[in-house]
């Protein structure tokens, strides 16, 4: 009977574990401090000298980006031609030729377009 009660306990508590591992709180960045602080062609440039080195810095980490609105779109614009930035909700105040600091999560870099994708991102003040 105590093999079972310690087995059932044990159970438990793994799957408690496994729960709180793989259902973790979402991460909300715009409270997050940034890793870094970089304006759109530093980041890029390190994008172009090697990939692999700037996506192991980079990726996942929450980045403070400097830039000229290039492109803009409801809840997306582009930074310089190099650093697309996709926003939760639509973007106002902002027009194209405008400089803004915005900080976002980096998810990767596009071959095709050549760009370094962010998401989550919002405008610092």
């Amino acid at each position: 009977m105590k093999k079972k009660i310690i087995a059932f306990i044990t159970l438990a508590l793994v799957l408690f574990i496994a729960y709180n591992y793989i259902y973790k709180d979402h991460r909300i960045i715009e409270k997050e401090s940034p890793d870094f602080i970089l304006n759109s062609n530093s980041i890029f440039q390190e994008f172009s000298k090697s990939q692999e080195i700037a996506e192991s810095k980079y990726l996942d980490k929450t980045i403070e980006v400097i830039g000229i609105v290039t492109e803009l779109n409801d809840n997306d614009l582009t930074l310089d031609n190099k650093v697309f930035c996709k926003f939760k909700n639509n973007i106002t105040k902002i027009s194209i030729n405008d400089e803004v600091k915005l900080k976002g999560r980096c998810i990767g870099y596009d071959d095709l377009l050549e760009q370094i994708k962010f998401d989550q991102c919002n405008i610092m003040e």
